[in-house]
């Protein structure tokens, strides 16, 4: 049996290797989606286009548009003279956000009374207009609180001391300066990992059925157990220095913090690939030319990215759905993933994690061995 399935590895590595276009798309695409998925993969926001309408030309008006101009989350391209402008220039995709400053402005500040800013956001992007509406709120409330403490120290200097005050101290956890980069890198890891070998995996078994090579190797001695076991190791040895070296980039090109143990990412990363390797051979045995086995695979993949955490928070999905996310394997990967580089837990804690992967990598291998073992006969 070894003899044979040694023969069965070696030809499987020949023929992957043989190809200098395979041995690229292999490991080159997968280095260059984690560059390219790692800067565009971000919930933060910078140089939103601006637009400002000042109608009251006062000190206080600009110097809050000031502000407004010094982040560097707003690029003010434009200042107004008429309201209808902000509209046209917005419905042209020109402008995201309009700040209208009415007259009267200065004189509701000096009489201590609310100087209302209106702001207009193009929502059609709903939330980059949540994400900006945030940042205008924090600009607008750090101008009127200093504007209001400048103006009690005019007035009465000794009265700024006795005026209660609630401060908040923000400490997170984990990740202290909130970068999403932090958040999305492990995420990428685990999603190039499932379209790598789940699409390696199943066309490699239709490719054998389609030029016929297929029928050739059964009449041969070789075992089916076998015949599984040599298509898929070759698979997963890949997909394992894959993992490895995707995750070497993303954190050094990143900077991403390692704080976990690297075995326990590990084990993590095999019971993952079992799981991959499963549904790899399961869509062999459905589809009978790479085609098939193209649209197959698609058809698994964007569900198991959406349902696993990965850009959009299981929590806020319906609760049937919700339900659905615990056959994705990559939701415990995802776990897995981030919690040793981000908070360097260890199996005390991810031990539930690795049991779903285990339990669904048996069955979803079980499962496509029979129908492999179907297929064949």
């Amino acid at each position: 049996m070894l003899a044979r399935l040694k023969q069965m590895l070696i030809k499987e590595f020949i023929q992957v290797f043989r190809d200098k276009r395979t041995r690229i798309v292999l490991f080159g695409p997968p280095i260059i989606q984690m560059l390219v998925f790692g800067y565009a993969a971000t919930f933060e926001i910078y140089h939103v286009p601006t637009v400002v309408l000042d109608l009251d030309h006062s000190q206080e008006s600009r110097e809050l548009i000031s502000r407004f101009s010094s982040s560097p989350y707003f690029d003010v391209q434009r200042q107004l003279t008429d309201y209808r402008q902000i509209g046209d220039l917005i419905d042209r995709g020109k402008a995201t956000i309009g700040l209208e400053i009415n007259a009267g402005f200065a004189q509701n500040l000096r009489k201590g009374q609310t100087a209302p800013l209106q702001v207009i956001v193009d929502a059609t992007n709903s939330n980059t207009a949540l994400i900006a509406s945030g940042y205008i709120s924090q600009i607008a409330l750090g101008f009127a609180q200093n504007y209001q403490r400048d103006r009690i120290n005019r007035i009465s200097p000794h009265m700024i001391e006795k005026i209660p005050s609630v401060q908040l101290e923000q400490r997170p956890w984990y990740n202290t300066n909130l970068r999403s980069r932090w958040f999305f890198v492990p995420g990428i890891i685990g999603s190039l990992t499932v379209v790598l070998v789940v699409t390696l995996t199943a066309f490699a078994v239709v490719r054998e059925r389609e030029i016929g090579t297929l029928e050739q190797i059964m009449v041969t001695p070789i075992r089916p157990a076998e015949f599984i076991l040599g298509k898929t190791l070759p698979f997963f040895l890949i997909g394992l220095f894959d993992v490895s070296l995707i995750a070497t980039v993303g954190t050094v090109w990143f900077q991403v913090p390692f704080r976990g143990q690297i075995l326990v990412l590990f084990a993590g990363a095999i019971l993952f690939l079992l799981c991959m390797l499963g549904v790899g051979l399961l869509i062999s045995t459905v589809s009978s030319t790479q085609q098939q086995a193209m649209v197959t695979a698609f058809f698994f993949i964007m569900p198991a990215i959406t349902f696993s955490g990965f850009g959009f928070p299981i929590s806020t999905m319906p609760q049937w759905l919700q339900y659905l996310t615990y056959l994705s394997p990559l939701r415990y990967f995802l776990v897995v993933l981030r919690g040793t580089y981000l908070k360097g837990v260890g199996m005390e804690i991810l031990w539930p994690q690795m049991l779903a992967m285990g339990a669904l990598g048996i069955s979803l291998l079980a499962i496509a061995v029979l129908r492999f073992h179907k297929a064949l006969d």
